[in-house]
């Protein structure tokens, strides 16, 4: 349930950026990809469960890409027979682009799964034993061995306290004190 309110957090940053540009965005255009090249990471510390709730948004046609680059094989995303090979592809990929640190130790993230939905993917992590957090260090290089001019978007929320922060291509690196 939670992981559903989530990813509806991030829409807005998507579709105002999107539309903002005044470019047309075809769904059904295989080729190159849109004019803009954004992802969202948001961490939701949930104090309750002890975790951390973490909710990637990718578009997924650049996903699919990146991630057929990487396995030298065709990735489809939107093909039921492929889930679980899809799960692990994803979950190795997220893995080697983002890493956390909270309060200086470095924390081991689990794959809970992924959705597509309209033009943007959703993979939902989730980190365990994290029973409070003061200071959380993020690296974030999703997306940068696509492109050169790659967006990114980071959410923290702490104690319904919520911090944001913008990185542009080559920025990867991020912090955030509660």
């Amino acid at each position: 349930m939670a992981i559903e309110l989530y990813k509806w957090l991030v829409i807005p940053v998507f579709s105002v950026s999107l539309f903002a540009t005044g470019e047309k965005y075809d769904l059904n255009r295989a080729g190159p990809s849109h004019p803009l090249h954004l992802a969202t990471v948001e961490i939701d510390h949930n104090a309750t469960d002890k975790t951390l709730e973490i909710t990637c948004k990718t578009f997924w046609d650049d996903f699919e890409s990146i991630l057929t680059k990487v396995n030298k094989s065709r990735v489809d995303l939107t093909s039921d027979k492929a889930i679980a090979d899809n799960n692990t592809k994803i979950f190795e990929y997220i893995r080697s682009h983002l890493q956390i640190t909270v309060d200086g130790k470095p924390v081991q993230m689990n794959f809970v799964g992924y959705e597509k939905e309209d033009v943007v993917v959703y993979s939902y992590l989730q980190v365990d034993n994290i029973s409070s957090v003061k200071k959380v260090a993020i690296v974030n290089t999703i997306m940068h061995d696509m492109f050169d001019d790659q967006v990114e978007i980071i959410h923290m929320i702490v104690n319904g306290n919520r911090k944001s922060t913008k990185l542009d291509y080559p920025a990867k690196n991020a912090e955030f004190s509660f």
